[in-house]
């Protein structure tokens, strides 16, 4: 049986966009590449922190930003991103997500302390929120209910896949190049897949009308937000405590 969630993608609300066979390995493609954009970063900084933290002699919290940061954005805005898509196109925010997590990418890679990286990363995750949820809703329109669960299976297979190899290619980068080439290297692949997109994805949206509830978004980022600054602020936070308040000698 099919959870709920599934059911959502399986449906889409917009009506579909009739594609060919040949289209449909473009767009396959194109989704694949510009998702595992976004899993390859999520896995791949955390092999590349032992570099950056020799660069920047950044404290063991400023790397815990640099890693929870993206997460953090991608996590809260998610939903938000799927909601643009059916209301503007979901291939023009696909496009703009890509367009954002490449700037953001090359902003990491130019970091010159830890503190722009960290700004960098969460850039990052809000360009993947936008292209992570539009990827799936591109594939959800494009191909019909006979295809489309064998597409999001391999949707899905490949961007395991890709996530499984972050590591390993942030470990080689670092090694043979430097920690930056691990963001560098995401600039030619998200050119490939904006141009692929514009010229091989038909535009969609959804037919319902519909609104974001950016009230609920700016919530959950404040609230997700809060709960990560305490997890990672707190060792900071109670060794302050415990240093004022033990007994001078």
């Amino acid at each position: 049986m099919r959870t709920p969630c599934d059911e959502a993608v399986m449906r889409p609300g917009g009506a579909g966009v009739p594609t060919g066979t040949k289209a449909r390995a473009w767009i396959l493609t194109v989704t694949i590449l510009g998702s595992s954009m976004a899993f390859i970063d999520s896995t791949v900084v955390i092999v590349a922190v032992p570099a950056i933290q020799a660069s920047f002699h950044a404290t063991v919290v400023d790397l815990q930003w640099v890693i929870e940061s993206y997460g953090l954005f991608l996590g809260a805005l998610i939903l938000v991103g799927g909601s643009l898509g059916d209301l503007f196109g979901r291939r023009r925010m696909f496009v703009a997500g890509v367009a954002i997590f490449a700037v953001a990418s090359a902003g990491c890679g130019l970091a010159l302390n830890i503190h722009q990286l960290i700004i960098a990363r969460s850039i990052q995750g809000m360009g993947a929120a936008l292209l992570v949820p539009g990827s799936l809703a591109i594939i959800s329109t494009s191909f019909d209910e006979q295809s489309r669960g064998r597409a999001i299976g391999t949707w899905s297979g490949f961007t395991a896949i890709t996530t499984a190899i972050g590591p390993v290619l942030g470990g080689w980068l670092v090694q043979h190049a430097s920690w930056r080439w691990a963001f560098f290297i995401n600039l030619p692949l998200a050119a490939a897949v904006m141009v692929i997109s514009i010229w091989r994805i038909a535009e969609s949206r959804s037919g319902v009308a519909g609104r974001v509830d950016w009230f609920g978004a700016l919530l959950a980022t404040v609230g997700l937000g809060g709960l990560v600054y305490g997890f990672i602020e707190s060792v900071t936070l109670v060794g302050e405590v415990l240093r004022f308040s033990a007994p001078s000698s």
